[in-house]
């Protein structure tokens, strides 16, 4: 699985595994000892809250019921790790609006990277509803709100009526949780799904078919995120194949997105077998466009320019877009780390990636920074 945070976030995709005991949180939705109150006029990111102690007893204060409920797990984590005691002043809010899992799930349900096991969705199987509660549960207990349920080698397939009809479902399971569902599609999908001769994103009767498309989704799902998006990339086809830009792909898309307030994540991490210097040819293909994408476009950019190496500098794509949305992708599956075999924590390999400077503005300007806007 991968993860990508974006001001917009970006997550990548990996299989979920056992998750720590501290940040389970089995039975239900966690019990606290405290007043929760939900309060729209707080001075307070949506999805922020405040734990307090006053003459009234604890008290647990948030702009939205999502940021109440993501109080209620940092105290519940407080209580069971022995942090709760003596007088509470607590103010979280994320960093991030937009914290997403990408999930590599395949239709089949193999994963790809995925040491794992199987999918979690069970595609073509009676939907597993106890194993996604528990799913959106752990995440929301972390601050998660969005999944891209599968691989970034997208099948078009997963734009039939059937599949979305069961996407559906499993938004229906993560809603409570505030954990929005995103896609990821393959370019050629007008062609390949909706039998078109082309899918040039120029291409008037292309454009009405992602029209279409997109109103069938937030038909069945009103508050469906968006779409992620490989292009050019490893074989896959995406604009260039039609002689045109990424910036002509992405923002093609973002605009069939955006009366539904849906967002594009378009993947900065292209590379061909013929072509010049790998750690180079996203610089080289993106910058001629900084500042040319859609607002709801979020280039999604590796943590470092090569392919999720264990010691690599970071892209200089975060330094470099100034004018573009862009959101850091990270690897959760250990594919250069040990597979499933040897123990990693990442966390140390994220932060100083984050804490990284790009020297975009001065000194300081970290890629956290550039990322969060």
């Amino acid at each position: 699985m991968m993860m990508a945070i974006a001001a917009a976030v970006a997550i990548v995709s990996c299989t979920p595994r056992e998750p720590e005991a501290l940040l389970w949180l089995p039975g239900g939705d966690p019990t606290v000892e405290a007043e929760i109150i939900v309060d729209p006029s707080l001075d307070l990111h949506e999805d922020g809250f405040m734990i307090k102690d006053t003459p009234q007893g604890r008290q647990i204060l948030a702009k939205t019921d999502v940021g109440a409920m993501y109080g209620k797990y940092a105290l519940q984590r407080m209580e069971r790790t022995g942090k709760a005691s003596g007088v509470l002043d607590v103010r979280e809010e994320p960093s991030y609006d937009r914290r997403i899992l990408n999930h590599w799930d395949n239709l089949d349900n193999t994963v790809e990277r995925g040491y794992a096991g199987w999918s979690i969705w069970h595609w073509g199987e009676p939907v597993p509803v106890r194993l996604i509660e528990e799913y959106s549960r752990l995440n929301a207990s972390i601050g998660i709100n969005g999944s891209v349920l599968n691989n970034v080698n997208a099948s078009p397939e997963i734009l039939r009526r059937d599949y979305l009809e069961r996407v559906a479902q499993i938004v229906d399971i993560m809603r409570p949780y505030g954990i929005h569902v995103y896609l990821s599609v393959n370019f050629s999908s007008p062609a390949a799904l909706g039998g078109l001769p082309t899918s040039d994103p120029l291409n008037a009767e292309v454009q009405k078919w992602w029209r279409e498309k997109v109103s069938e989704i937030y038909g069945l799902i009103p508050d469906f995120g968006g779409f992620l998006v490989k292009a050019n990339s490893e074989g896959l086809p995406g604009p260039q194949d039609f002689g045109r830009t990424h910036a002509d792909g992405a923002n093609m898309l973002a605009d069939v997105l955006a009366p539904h307030g849906g967002i594009v994540m378009w993947r900065a991490f292209v590379y061909s077998a013929t072509g010049g210097d790998r750690a180079r040819q996203a610089y080289d293909e993106f910058m001629p466009f900084d500042g040319k994408f859609r607002d709801n476009v979020l280039i999604q950019i590796k943590n470092g320019p090569v392919d999720f190496q264990p010691r690599e500098p970071f892209s200089p794509l975060f330094g470099a877009m100034k004018h573009t949305q862009v959101m850091p992708e990270f690897q959760i599956t250990q594919e250069y780390l040990g597979h499933s075999i040897h123990t990693a924590f990442l966390a140390p390999m994220w932060k100083e990636t984050l804490d990284a400077d790009t020297y975009q503005s001065g000194t300081g300007t970290t890629i956290a920074k550039v990322t969060t806007g």
